[in-house]
């Protein structure tokens, strides 16, 4: 299935506008890049893929999916599955990296963090 995409401007574009319809941006980063990100674009909301709950989306909204792939392989496989259930979804092209690369605005949100080594635990 031909999945609709989104590019970085026009999203933020509708994002920026203060539409109350604008679209409800989900992120679907595969595990460990999403555990080990300290950014998502603002006002995301987390759904973790493959096996997903999409019932709390609203119906009546576009949805936009994001992952950390360039070539959007888990967000175009998330939006497919959205659209068959009668979702009005598509997938920003690029992902988050062309968000990132844009400059555009983040939101931090939690990542582990590793503990500095104890000193001389480095030496050979």
């Amino acid at each position: 299935m031909a999945v609709p995409r989104i590019d970085k401007d026009a999203l933020k574009e509708r994002l920026d506008s203060g539409e109350p319809d604008a679209p409800i941006i989900v992120d679907v980063r595969l595990k460990y890049p999403y555990e080990h990100s300290s950014v998502r674009i603002p006002g995301a909301v987390r759904v973790a893929p493959p096996q997903f709950d999409c019932t709390a989306l609203p119906k009546d909204r576009d949805i936009v999916t994001y992952d950390s792939d360039p070539e959007e392989l888990v967000s175009a496989q998330v939006a497919a599955r959205l659209i068959r259930g009668g979702y009005r979804a598509s997938t920003l092209k690029g992902g988050i990296v062309e968000w990132l690369t844009a400059k555009f605005p983040t939101e931090e949100k939690s990542a582990p963090t590793q503990a500095p080594p104890k000193a001389g635990a480095l030496k050979g």
